[in-house]
Formats: structure tokens, C-alpha cells, sequence
């Protein structure tokens, strides 16, 4: 699959980092990357379910480019927020549907993760998909 530039250049920077423990200081740096959602906006709607953390997204369309907002009570989880960022934040509605969680396994992130917490990135991707969707 072909990626957005600045997705395909991290996946590229992922895939050079060899060590685990280095990928993880890689992802917690990306928690800066977030477009934060104030935890006052923080609500049902917003919480991703399944995520370990207290981790919220919201969703907006603006001239059919998506803009995401996201915040987390853990910085690891906001870093991998900040991967989605990179991902789908100012995309074009139709790029942002074409992705797939495939670019993660890729990175080789998801196994530098544990079990739940890939499971909540997995989760964190389908809301904003799902969100998507309901949009189009």
C-alpha cells in the first residue's frame, strides 16, 4: 500500500530502530505530536473502549480533510495517539478511509507492545475508523 508521505517516513523511522525499549522512548517522544483534546471534552462519547488508559479521540471533518483530537492519562498511550496523528490528522476523508491497521505491523510497534495495549491501539484506530465512516 502506497502511505502519506510523513505516515511512510514513520514507518521507515520505525523499522530502523531495532531495539524494543528504544521504540518505546520513540513513541512516548510522539505524544507531542497530538492535536490535545481538553480533558474537559473528555466524555462517553469521546473514550475509547478497551483501552487500558483513560484515552479520548474526537473526530471532525473540515473541507473533507480530518482533523483529530486526542488525550490520555498515560503518555505512552498519547504517544501512540500521536502515531494516529501522523497517520490521519489533515488527510483527505478518502486517504484516511484507505488506511488499515496493517501500517502498525509494519512499524513493528504493535510488537514492541504488550498484548493490552495493542489491543487498545487497535481499539483507538477502529473509533476514529468507525467515526470516519459515519461521516462520509
Amino acid at each position: 500500500m502506497t502511505y502519506p508521505q510523513q505516515l511512510a517516513e514513520l514507518i521507515e523511522d520505525f523499522q530502523s530502530i531495532e531495539d524494543r525499549m528504544e521504540r518505546l522512548e520513540y513513541v512516548f517522544d510522539l505524544a507531542s505530536e497530538v492535536n490535545e483534546l481538553p480533558t474537559e471534552q473528555w466524555n462517553d462519547i469521546t473514550r475509547i473502549q478497551g483501552c487500558q488508559s483513560e484515552a479520548h479521540i474526537r473526530v471532525d471533518i473540515d473541507e473533507n480533510n480530518v482533523n483529530l483530537f486526542s488525550g490520555a492519562d498515560s503518555k505512552l498511550v498519547q504517544g501512540l495517539m500521536g502515531i494516529l496523528t501522523i497517520a490521519i490528522d489533515g488527510q483527505p476523508l478518502d486517504i484516511a478511509l484507505s488506511l488499515t491497521p496493517e501500517f502498525a505491523v509494519e512499524m513493528g510497534i504493535l510488537n514492541s507492545l504488550s498484548p493490552s495495549r495493542s489491543n487498545g491501539f487497535r481499539n483507538m484506530f477502529d473509533k476514529v475508523m468507525n467515526e470516519l465512516q459515519e461521516m462520509k
